[in-house]
């Protein structure tokens, strides 16, 4: 079975060696590795090209190309009957292509070519510093929390066969952000699943300051709204802040003081969970450096709601502009689409 790796670069000078100096430590070494620079202007091709001498390396230039478009180009050049996908700037276990790959072990190499299948792995984070800690409990999963039947994988840590990527039509070149969970839906059509492989793991870095973290959260929304996805969750981030929000807060006021009782409850729900995978990743964290992540928490709850209420709506702008395009209406083409969203 030949596993080719795929990655897409845009200015990644200082991160991508973390990437390929995991990727040459793997104790199932890749046959390939392929990536896709979309134009870098800081270096990232010579850092790409100085590990050459240590992994079997295929870089092309696809200046103005978005994340899509790169990973389809990669695909497309790849040999391997199976195809594993990463991003710029994590560190892979050493295990992690192996584990990644267990799946699709003993299937012929003419299945894997024709046949769709496709395998989930994880990807947890790499804080430097309290803030990033309190960052990464937020906004990720533990391993824990997962139920392997919907759980969506980032491509961070995907592998799926060419025959899976053929039968998916590949990576939605049309959206700039949330593109991996489009693919996934399609590989759910084609596969009926991920196989589910929670060993194969890699670490990536929280975006470091508030204001990368809501820039961040603010695209990923917009991407919602072009796709069309999570009507439901968004809906009910409106209803929240601006209806049962104010309304609270006007009882408070104007009726009793008892009701923000009801408000305080319902903000330490919400925070409870990321509390509690905060307690679970803080070893190593001194006392009054976990008291500082732990009150972070609310701050970055809120920040990334404000982020997402800002974000969807200029993503349904967009759609509104563009609804004459066929791709973006990608539901009409799954049989079953409707249940995601």
């Amino acid at each position: 079975m030949r596993v080719s790796v795929i990655c897409t670069v845009l200015n990644e000078a200082e991160a991508v060696g973390r990437l390929l100096e995991s990727l040459a430590a793997q104790s199932r070494p890749p046959d390939e590795v392929i990536i896709v620079d979309g134009g870098s202007s800081d270096g990232t091709p010579a850092v790409v090209l100085s590990h050459a001498d240590r992994l079997p390396l295929k870089l092309q230039e696809a200046r103005g190309a978005n994340i899509s478009r790169g990973r389809n180009l990669a695909v497309k050049r790849a040999s391997g009957e199976v195809i594993a996908s990463t991003d710029a700037g994590v560190r892979l276990e050493p295990d992690w292509l192996e584990r990644l790959t267990a799946p699709f072990e003993g299937l012929a190499p003419d299945a894997l070519a024709a046949g769709c299948y496709a395998a989930a792995g994880f990807f947890q984070p790499d804080p430097h510093g309290p803030f990033e800690l309190a960052l990464g409990a937020t906004t990720l999963p533990l391993v824990d929390d997962i139920r392997p039947e919907r759980f969506l994988p980032s491509s961070r840590s995907v592998a799926f066969s060419r025959g899976a990527w053929q039968c998916s039509g590949g990576y939605p070149e049309w959206l700039d952000y949330c593109e991996d969970l489009l693919f996934d839906f399609r590989l759910i059509e084609c596969c009926g699943g991920f196989a589910w492989a929670p060993e194969a793991r890699v670490h990536f870095r929280p975006r470091p300051t508030l204001r990368s973290f809501f820039k961040q959260y603010y695209r990923y929304a917009r991407g919602d709204g072009k796709a069309d996805l999570w009507r439901k969750r968004h809906a009910l981030r409106y209803v929240t802040y601006l209806l049962a929000l104010p309304a609270l807060l006007a009882l408070s006021i104007l009726h009793h003081p008892l009701w923000l009782l009801i408000l305080l409850a319902g903000a330490l729900a919400y925070c409870w969970r990321p509390a509690r995978r905060l307690a679970a990743q803080w070893q190593g964290y001194g006392w009054p450096q976990r008291l500082w992540a732990l009150l972070l928490i609310p701050l970055l709850r809120l920040t990334g709601d404000v982020a997402k209420m800002l974000g969807y709506p200029a993503g349904l702008r967009w759609r509104r502009k563009n609804r004459a395009r066929d791709e973006i209406h990608w539901r009409r083409t799954m049989a079953s689409g409707r249940r995601y969203g």
